[in-house]
């Protein structure tokens, strides 16, 4: 199987989730359901039915991120430098609008746009690999085309 590429800090996000999952969660979800059967008829216990489900849920989740630490393939930024690759926190300013933004690049699986960490995988990501400070990079966006500078280059 193909390693995922992550940060730390993504992979202890994850391994917290985990955790959570199995130490707090699970026991959690067990013990509502022992209640729930308590009460009676199950086939019209909606508690029981909702411990259930919250229960298949948490599987799932768990498997799902025992999978993907299993994969994971854990990368210092910090040690890397040079030109836009995975791990760095890039500086662009739209050279429209004069909006600065700033993104750090990471896996798959730790992206979240809002925090500024941006998929690999995306047009914007993929557009700034191998770019240094001062290139313009031209991006296809579903809102258009748009052109952006790299004022900065760092990893931490």
């Amino acid at each position: 199987m193909e390693k995922i590429p992550m940060t730390r800090a993504g992979f202890d996000t994850l391994d917290e989730e985990l955790r959570a999952l199995k130490t707090v969660e699970r026991p959690a979800v067990i013990r509502a359901i022992a209640e729930a059967r308590e009460h009676g008829d199950l086939s019209e216990n909606a508690e029981y039915h909702a411990a259930r489900e919250k229960q298949s849920f948490i599987e799932g989740r768990i498997k799902e991120l025992e999978s993907i630490l299993s994969l994971a393939e854990v990368i210092d930024p910090s040690k890397l430098s040079g030109s836009i690759k995975f791990g760095a926190t890039v500086t662009l300013v739209d050279e429209d609008t004069e909006e600065e933004r700033t993104y750090t690049i990471v896996g798959e699986v730790e992206a979240d746009l809002e925090r500024g960490l941006l998929n690999m995988k995306s047009p914007l990501a993929r557009a700034l690999i191998g770019k240094d400070e001062g290139d313009s990079v031209e991006v296809k966006t579903p809102g258009g085309q748009r052109s952006y500078e790299v004022l900065s280059i760092r990893y931490s």
